[in-house]
């Protein structure tokens, strides 16, 4: 039975009444430990577990003189991702969309040079060859620009190396999905989210666009992305002068991008690659729809033949972007735990960089949803390992039956 109930808990954390499942007391304590320091900044953890919440909880800082609470939300960078690839499967569900139909066949302007057979599986999969965000636009301002962005990226010359494997779009997977599921429906994309995530779902807090009303509730990121401190220019113009780290720099590492992070513009504009504001409580809502089979409180959010279908690995290919295997299913990776034991086989979601993500545990019916504003890692793509910390904890108290 699940109950909201007090628990122990830091100085960092406001007094209020959390919503914990004591069965996942042992989860709300590795969380807590997160945050004793306000050198540590804030965070949200939001669990489900056969469909019913079971954990939501806050602690830490969203600024230097304001505390997190139960409203705090934030920037979670790639972690968006899996929120728009969820509005294309709630579209392919009403055959809206076909996932082996060309991309021009709703965005006629997308088959220029060459990439007239790119198909809806390929975007999903990072197999369109279109990773490369360095030097697209003149300037880091110009990624604002919406229009001007998804019709650059129609001119584009696929890269060759798609036909050998897929190539992380760090950046640019949101605009292309964006600009896709906006033909499809004639509708702006912001708009379609609302009706297909956060309307369904009975929560708002799915933000690429952030109404000003909203917009004092983001924490302040810190520190800087720059990798290790580095000077994100110098690092990226060398990184894209190395092969191996190439195709990295290519994708995630456009100029000025370190700053355009910090610029509140960023919250006019529509960049789902990796500008998505969310709570936990909203990520972990969508994902524990997921895991249950496709319905939250009684009500059906996606088919299971629908999951069935988004959740099938379809590359083990090596990534020319990451490095690394990241079997890619639609628009999805599998989590990442912090363990040397087996890691969950039936499972999808996706990280931001910095530590933010979410996922759905298909086996389980296990969802963990985490938005924080202290990044980590800027070179880890998927995300650092406080949440596959967290899914550790988890998995076992899952596991163990407790």
């Amino acid at each position: 039975m699940t109950t909201s109930v007090r628990v122990p808990r830091p100085a960092s954390v406001p007094r209020t009444e959390l919503h914990v499942d004591p069965r996942f007391l042992p989860l709300a304590d590795r969380f807590f430990a997160m945050y004793r320091q306000p050198q540590h900044g804030g965070g949200a953890l939001t669990a489900y577990f056969r469909g019913e919440k079971v954990l939501d909880i806050w602690a830490g800082w969203a600024d230097r003189d304001r505390r997190w609470d139960r409203d705090t939300m934030a920037l979670s960078f790639s972690t968006g991702k899996g929120v728009a690839s969820t509005v294309v499967h709630r579209l392919a569900e009403r055959r809206l969309i076909d996932y082996d139909a060309p991309v021009a066949r709703y965005w006629p302007e997308f088959g220029a040079a060459g990439k007239d057979d790119i198909t809806v599986r390929d975007l999903l999969t990072h197999r369109a060859g279109l990773h490369k965000v360095r030097g697209l636009m003149r300037s880091p301002l110009d990624l604002l620009e919406y229009d001007a962005v998804v019709q650059a990226l129609a001119a584009t010359r696929a890269d060759p190396r798609r036909l050998r494997g897929p190539g992380y779009h760090a950046v640019t997977y949101g605009w292309l999905v964006a600009e896709l599921i906006a033909r499809v429906t004639g509708k702006p994309f912001v708009q379609v989210v609302h009706d297909e995530i956060a309307g369904p779902l009975g929560v708002d807090d799915f933000w690429y666009q952030v109404p000003g009303h909203h917009r004092p509730r983001i924490a302040k990121l810190f520190p800087h992305i720059n990798p290790a401190g580095l000077n994100w220019e110098l690092t990226s113009n060398v990184l894209s002068l190395v092969g191996p780290t190439r195709g990295l720099a290519e994708a995630a590492m456009p100029q000025g991008f370190d700053v355009l992070v910090r610029n509140p513009a960023v919250h006019d504009a529509v960049m789902p690659g990796w500008n998505g504001v969310f709570s936990a409580r909203a990520l972990a809502r969508m994902y524990g729809a997921i895991a249950n089979g496709g319905k939250i409180d009684g009500r059906r959010f996606l088919r299971k033949s629908t999951i069935a279908q988004m959740s099938e690995v379809q590359t083990r290919d090596r990534d020319y972007v990451l490095g690394i295997r990241p079997h890619w299913s639609l628009g999805y990776h599998r989590p990442l735990l912090a363990t040397t034991r087996e890691q969950p086989r039936n499972a999808i979601g996706h990280y931001g960089v910095g530590g933010s993500g979410a996922y759905a545990d298909l086996d389980s019916g296990l969802s963990l949803g985490f938005v924080t504003n202290r990044l980590g890692s800027s070179l880890t793509a998927l995300g650092d390992l406080r949440l596959a910390r967290l899914g550790v904890e988890a998995q076992a108290i899952v596991r163990n039956g407790k």
